[in-house]
């Protein structure tokens, strides 16, 4: 029985109205529980997304760990919160990956991964990625100091994924995923702008492609295996609430889980998620759980518990 948990943004809300929220799906039964509703009143209600909504999500044996624009949550199995820790570094976070004992936060304003050590509890680690034109580099810095980067958000990094390779970047405003070995970077797969959710998948790359609203898997050989999975597609509603519908729109893509080698789940606006057969080249089933086109998935994993 697979479930899935997403993380959604609501944009375009306004004060007093929930900006997010964390949701149990049942791909198999198309139920759908939520767990969490994020309302917070000190957020910054300018921009996109902005502070709104819940982002990343990852687990570390029986704790759940959730990020929030400038703050990380941990909580327990049935979503109680055990603790939560801010950084300066932090801001406009999008997706989380733990790997070894560090938990990695992509911190899209300031252009930086920031790593989280999950055995004492607090922020030890963090890379700075510089850009020139088409060339990279990482600067290293402590993330407890006053000496790390001014937030500019040049690069939209939006995701992170990390192995014995090393660390995968995924950006929407660079040349695409960028690899970090421990001391460079450089472009390890050209992408379309705006893409999210890069990261490497079996002798490619798998991503969201938010420009033509599709899920799509680049191989490296002659493209028989390449796919481009399109996302379900709902009425454009009249937006209540809205203070721009440019903000919000049916068919964008963020949100991205591995189920197997060859299934992938992935997410759109209105929220929905997607379960996809890439071998087979066919979509298998889709959960909506709302018609609310301004509320988009965004953080996508596979439930570990139960």
């Amino acid at each position: 029985m697979v479930k899935l948990v997403a993380s959604s943004v609501i944009r375009g809300s306004e004060r007093g109205e929930s900006h997010g929220a964390v949701y149990l799906i049942d791909i198999e039964r198309q139920k759908v529980s939520q767990c969490l509703d994020w309302s917070a009143s000190d957020i910054n209600w300018r921009g996109h997304g902005g502070d709104r909504g819940l982002r990343g999500i990852a687990f570390d044996g029986d704790r759940i760990y959730v990020a929030a624009s400038d703050e990380l949550f941990a909580y327990s199995a049935d979503f109680q919160l055990l603790d939560s820790w801010r950084n300066p570094y932090l801001k406009y976070c999008h997706e989380i990956a733990i790997y070894e004992r560090s938990l990695f936060i992509t911190s899209t304003g300031f252009d930086s991964i920031v790593a989280f050590d999950l055995d004492n509890y607090r922020f030890d680690w963090a890379i700075h990625v510089l850009s020139e034109q088409f060339k990279f580099s990482a600067a290293q810095f402590d993330p407890n100091s006053d000496d790390g980067p001014i937030m500019l958000n040049k690069l939209h990094i939006n995701n992170v994924h990390c192995s014995e390779q090393g660390m995968y970047i995924g950006t929407a405003n660079a040349a695409g995923m960028l690899h970090f070995n421990g001391s460079a970077i450089n472009v390890s797969a050209e992408l379309p702008s705006g893409t999210q959710n890069a990261r490497p998948f079996r002798d490619g790359v798998l991503f969201n492609d938010t420009q033509d609203g599709v899920l799509r898997y680049s191989g490296r050989g002659e493209g028989e295996e390449d796919r481009a999975m399109a996302v379900p597609k709902y009425a454009l509603e009249k937006l209540q609430n809205a203070d721009d519908s440019n903000i919000a729109k049916a068919g964008f893509v963020r949100g991205l889980c591995v189920l197997s080698d060859r299934l992938v789940a992935g997410g759109s606006s209105p929220a929905t998620v997607t379960l996809y057969d890439l071998a087979a080249n066919e979509t298998l089933m889709s959960v909506a759980l709302t018609m609310d086109v301004r509320n988009a998935i965004h953080g996508l994993e596979v439930w570990p518990y139960d």
